[in-house]
C-alpha cells in the first residue's frame, strides 16, 4: 500500500452550552479528550496527532496525553456556531507554514469516547481501497425512517420531510432503510474536500457500525458513563 500523510485532528474547544467543559468530563477517571487522543496515537495508519483548541488549559492536557498542539485556535471559530471546516481549514492553514500538506485527515471528536480497537485503521484503509470517494463517515442504522420524520414549521403546521410524496403513511417495511451519521470517525481526502472549500465532498463512503455514543448533553454523558462497564473497547 502506498505511503500517505495521514494526520487526525481532534477539536476540544473549551466552550460549550449544554456542557460545561464538556471535553474534560470524566469517564473512569480520564477527561473525555483522552480516548480520542490515545485511539489515534495507537492507529497504526495516523502519522500525527493534533488537538484544536482555544484553551491553554486543554492544551497543556492534549500534551500529557500525547497529543500535538502547537496553537491556540482562534476564538471566532472557537464559537457555538463555528463550522468543522473553520476547524480544519485552520488546521491545514498551518501544517503548509510547516510544509507538512497531509493526504488524509481523521476527524475524531472527543465527545465520542469509545471506538473499538482497529476501527480507526479498519475506515482509513477502506477508503484508501476506494479512492474515487472524496471522504468516509461511519454511520448508524437509524431506528426511525427518515420519510417519516416532521420538522415544525410554526405553531400550527407540522410538515413531513417528505411533503412531496406519501412515504410518511407508507408501512416502514416498503422503505429504504435509514442511517444516520455516528460523528465516531470522519475521513477526508484533503485535496478533494478541504482544498476545494469543502467538509465531505461530492462522494462520501460510509463505514457502518453499530454503537452510538455521542455526547451531546448530560442525559448522553450519564448513559455513557453507566455503559462503561460494559465496553471492553479500551480494557
Amino acid at each position: 500500500m502506498k505511503k500517505y500523510k495521514i494526520v487526525s485532528i481532534i477539536p476540544a474547544r473549551s466552550g460549550s452550552k449544554r456542557i460545561k467543559d464538556k471535553n474534560l468530563k470524566k469517564i473512569n477517571n480520564k477527561p473525555l479528550i483522552y480516548f480520542s487522543i490515545k485511539q489515534s496515537i495507537d492507529s497504526k495508519l495516523i502519522n500525527r496527532t493534533f488537538v484544536s483548541t482555544d484553551s491553554v488549559k486543554y492544551q497543556k492536557i492534549a500534551k500529557k496525553y500525547g497529543a500535538e498542539a502547537p496553537f491556540l485556535r482562534p476564538k471566532n471559530i472557537s464559537l457555538n456556531d463555528s463550522t468543522d471546516l473553520e476547524c480544519i481549514k485552520h488546521l491545514i492553514k498551518y501544517l503548509k507554514k510547516i510544509n507538512y500538506l497531509p493526504d488524509y485527515i481523521v476527524h475524531l471528536r472527543p465527545t465520542y469516547p469509545f471506538r473499538e480497537k482497529n476501527l480507526i485503521d479498519k475506515c482509513i484503509k477502506k477508503l484508501l481501497k476506494n479512492r474515487k470517494f472524496d471522504s468516509l463517515r461511519t454511520i448508524t442504522r437509524f431506528k426511525i425512517n427518515i420519510e417519516k420524520l416532521w420538522y415544525k414549521k410554526n405553531k400550527l403546521i407540522y410538515n413531513p420531510i417528505t411533503k412531496y410524496n406519501q412515504n410518511h403513511s407508507v408501512p416502514k417495511e416498503k422503505l429504504k432503510t435509514t442511517y444516520a451519521q455516528s460523528n465516531c470517525v470522519d475521513i477526508l481526502n484533503v485535496k478533494k474536500t478541504i482544498l476545494k472549500n469543502s467538509i465531505s465532498g461530492e462522494k462520501i463512503l460510509g463505514y457502518e457500525i453499530n454503537h452510538f455514543y455521542d455526547i451531546d448533553d448530560i442525559s448522553d454523558l450519564i448513559k455513557v458513563r453507566k455503559a462503561f462497564k460494559k465496553i471492553i473497547f479500551l480494557k
